[in-house]
């Protein structure tokens, strides 16, 4: 084992012993929610409706070719915040969000490493820009949802509560009674850590690849795992 892999283990083990309440994001570090649904098409077809109502202009060209439906619903929801529009439109992304669950693939060792952290006693939280009706139907499916329930925080119709914003971390906390210091937080995007930095969470990163991980340490992450396995092995003690 090298210095470097050493050093990176025991960041790892410092994070992880010092965590009493671990929130996790869930589309990339639990599941990767659009593997057979595509996130891409999800966005054009909302384009799409927004378009069929004459309301073409309400996406700008960037935000069109971003090919992510939060940032359809974001752009939406700036330029008419609380309408019955966004309220629309984020209840068509549900739907869409519900469909995809019933085909995403499981994150490699997430549902070990969720039931390992179960039984060690620690709580487990959602904090998520996805629905929380999403998550439950999700985590039911896998037999995971009484690891979570009740503290499943996802996006409600306030959308600009979503993510950089450290909202649905600190109703996480609120509800469990949990200082911040004594959380860390697990996601996969630069959203996920300056949500947790505002909330003054310690985050770890998951990069399911090297674009991933590059856009998290750009962000400012300084711990990233390419892999769920070392942290379950560090609660095992075997790291």
């Amino acid at each position: 084992m090298t210095a470097e892999t050493e050093n990176e283990i025991e960041k790892l083990r410092e994070l992880i012993t010092r965590a009493r309440v671990v929130l996790w994001d869930f589309d990339g570090p639990i599941c990767s929610l659009f593997s057979g649904h595509s996130a891409d098409r999800v966005a054009t077809e909302l384009v799409e409706w927004l378009e069929s109502r004459g309301l073409h202009g309400l996406v700008t060209e960037d935000e069109r070719e971003s090919l992510d439906p939060h940032v359809v619903l974001r752009a939406v929801d700036r330029r008419h915040p609380g309408s019955d529009l966004v309220a629309e439109l984020e209840e068509r992304l549900t739907q869409e969000e519900l469909r995809a669950a019933a085909s995403a693939m499981p994150t490699a060792y997430a549902d070990p490493l969720i039931r390992t952290w179960t039984a060690v006693g620690s709580r487990l939280a959602i904090a998520t820009n996805n629905s929380p009706r999403v998550v439950r139907k999700y985590l039911t499916s896998r037999g995971l949802v009484s690891c979570f329930t009740p503290h499943i925080y996802g996006r409600t119709q306030d959308l600009h509560h979503l993510k950089p914003d450290p909202h649905c971390l600190n109703r996480a906390l609120n509800a469990m009674g949990a200082a911040p210091s004594a959380a860390l937080m697990i996601g996969d995007t630069p959203s996920d850590f300056l949500a947790a930095r505002s909330a003054g969470v310690p985050f770890l990163g998951y990069a399911r690849n090297k674009r991933k991980e590059k856009l998290l340490r750009e962000a400012g992450a300084t711990s990233v795992v390419n892999s769920l396995a070392p942290v379950r092995s560090v609660i095992l003690g075997q790291a």
